[in-house]
């Protein structure tokens, strides 16, 4: 997903609904490149030395890159696969290393549902990050949530407040899963499963992952096969077909276009691996 940031105005109704998005974006911050960005409206940018206080809460994920959280509990190292949980009137300043940058997925949002989840200390405990590693369910909602606001059509406030929720509900999970180390396949696999839905395009080399694992790439094919019921092959197409349903559904891109973005060689190619996969061609889907 290409980088972008959007500002929403939130209506009454989005309000009363006790949990609505203020802000979502995506950022891949080069090394040495000034930050934050000053396209920011004057209400979010901040000047590192001074910090800021958000009147409203952020999951702030950042899957490549190193940098620095400081809030009133401390600095805190940020690593790839940590989620900065950035709280309601809480002082804070973050910024990416020079000689790294970092890529941050972030989303804004308040409501009287958000205080009372995050105003408990139950509830994350309190923590200001957590080194959560790379979960292709996590960029998954959020993906999910880029797109509801980058096309902003009537309700998405409603449908984006419920993946919010979901998101608090992985979060959680992996919180509690913390103390339970997980075998070196099964985290290359979940980093391959994450790696690929991040960047959909790109056909994956398993070498690298099965390296990680100190297994042969057969091997780690084989193990992917067992653990998901697909070949990353297979897996990589699942997405893409399911990506192009969903493009197809919440935009008015063309099936041409929505074929060649997923790299689909040919119309054709690509409604013939829909039909198969969805029992119907992506014309139908759309009417």
């Amino acid at each position: 997903m290409q980088d972008f940031f959007k500002y929403l105005t939130v209506g009454a109704d989005s309000k009363e609904w006790g949990l609505y998005l203020n802000v979502a974006g995506k950022a891949e911050v080069k090394p040495n490149k000034e930050y934050p960005s000053r396209e920011h409206p004057s209400g979010y940018y901040f000047d590192y030395r001074s910090g800021r206080v958000l009147d409203e809460y952020q999951f702030n994920y950042i899957t490549h890159g190193n940098g620095l959280l400081e809030n009133r509990k401390g600095t805190f190292k940020v690593e790839p696969g940590t989620l900065m949980i950035i709280r309601k009137n809480q002082w804070h300043r973050y910024k990416p290393d020079h000689s790294t940058g970092w890529t941050e997925h972030y989303i804004g949002f308040n409501g009287m549902i958000a205080d009372h989840f995050l105003l408990q200390k139950s509830v994350l405990m309190g923590e200001s990050i957590l080194r959560i590693g790379k979960h292709e369910a996590l960029i998954d909602a959020y993906y999910r949530i880029f797109t509801l606001v980058l096309e902003e059509k009537p309700g998405f406030q409603e449908i984006a407040s419920g993946l919010v929720l979901n998101l608090l509900g992985y979060i959680t999970a992996f919180q509690k899963q913390r103390g339970f180390t997980s075998k070196p396949l099964e985290t290359s696999i979940q980093t391959l499963r994450f790696d690929m839905r991040k960047d959909i395009l790109s056909v994956p080399d398993l070498e690298p992952y099965a390296s990680q694992s100190n297994v042969s790439k057969d091997y780690f094919r084989n193990m992917f096969k067992k653990y998901t019921g697909f070949s990353p092959h297979q897996y990589h197409m699942e997405l893409k077909l399911m990506r192009a349903k969903e493009l197809l559904l919440t935009t008015n891109k063309s099936i041409k276009e929505i074929a060649y973005e997923l790299g689909f060689q040919s119309i054709h190619y690509f409604s013939r691996c829909f039909k198969k996969k969805l029992g119907v061609n992506p014309s139908e889907i759309r009417k």
